[in-house]
């Protein structure tokens, strides 16, 4: 057994030599089908879609930050902006998560699809019923207001949304599910925290493998039933949320690949960093290149 690398759609898959990865001829995530091969975007797609007038736009949920200890600042890292702009194909436009500038409804008037960054603080136990203890670290409440309803409704009308870390973790408790607040203090459960040195090529460096549901979406979309992944997250799914589908875990049984059952649109959302080096890692790009596609194919319909 060993990686097949197909170089004609970036999936990668562990299999026998030459072994045709699965098809994902037919393939539906939420209200639209995948061709077997996910196009490379920057070509003729990209201009298509500027003849219409416009790339279709992807808001890019911030973090609050403090910058030199004192000014105020909504951000995002570049390697979301880049993912978004040069492999999903979309304009991608960084939102501050704070309701007292902008509604829910607003930005979903405003935008085609949404990412789900990660970000340092958790989302507070309170929006699961539980107390909140040390273990829980930091929050940012101005962004639980404005991604846990905007979740709800992407669901509901069938917009695209791709979740990543915490955005994954928002999915599972917007849709009624619960966290573990330090995974890491479960028993027979690994360290998925980051490294707490290194380069950022070491901090993303891929660290274990998740395994996928054989025959699902996951597996199905990246042609491989394990990927090997990095991972940066203190905290993991305890109860999984109405209609959350877990197909991913990692080897001590952490899950870290969901969507939601039924949902008419993209629900897809993954407890690791794709963002990081998108265009040319052959698991992450097939998943901005599948977001990209369905907000496309939102933005076409409205």
């Amino acid at each position: 057994m060993g990686w097949c690398y197909c170089p004609s759609c970036g999936r990668r898959s562990k299999s026998p030599l030459g072994e045709a990865h699965p098809r994902t001829e037919g393939l539906r995530i939420g209200g639209f089908t995948l061709a077997d091969a996910l196009p490379i975007v920057g070509t003729g797609e990209k201009d298509s879609f500027m003849a219409h007038g416009r790339r279709p736009t992807v808001g890019i949920i911030s973090n609050s930050h403090v910058m030199n200890d004192r000014y105020a600042v909504h951000g995002a890292g570049h390697i979301n902006s880049t993912a978004v702009a040069e492999v999903a194909g979309c304009v991608p436009i960084i939102l501050p998560a704070d309701p007292r500038l902008v509604q829910v409804e607003e930005l979903l008037a405003l935008c085609d699809g949404f990412l789900l960054t990660g970000g340092r603080p958790n989302v507070h136990p309170s929006e699961y019923g539980e107390a909140e203890t040390p273990a829980h670290g930091e929050f940012d409440r101005n962004r639980d207001a404005i991604t846990l309803p905007l979740i709800r409704a992407c669901v509901e009308r069938g917009q695209p949304f791709f979740g990543i870390c915490r955005g994954f973790q928002e999915l599972n408790v917007a849709m009624g599910g619960s966290l573990h607040p330090e995974i890491r203090e479960l028993p027979g459960r690994m360290n998925h925290r980051m490294p707490p040195e290194g380069t950022l090529d070491e901090v993303f460096a891929l660290r274990h493998p998740v395994r996928f549901t054989p025959g699902g979406v996951f597996h199905r979309l990246l042609g491989a039933d394990e990927v090997m992944t990095n991972t940066l997250h203190g905290q993991g799914i305890a109860r999984a949320g109405s209609r959350i589908v877990i197909e991913g875990y990692a080897p001590d049984q952490t899950p870290e690949a969901i969507y939601v059952a039924d949902a008419p649109g993209f629900t897809l959302a993954v407890q690791w960093h794709p963002e990081w080096n998108a265009a040319n890692d052959p698991v992450s790009r097939p998943l901005f290149s599948a977001f990209g596609e369905a907000v496309k194919a939102w933005s076409g319909r409205h």
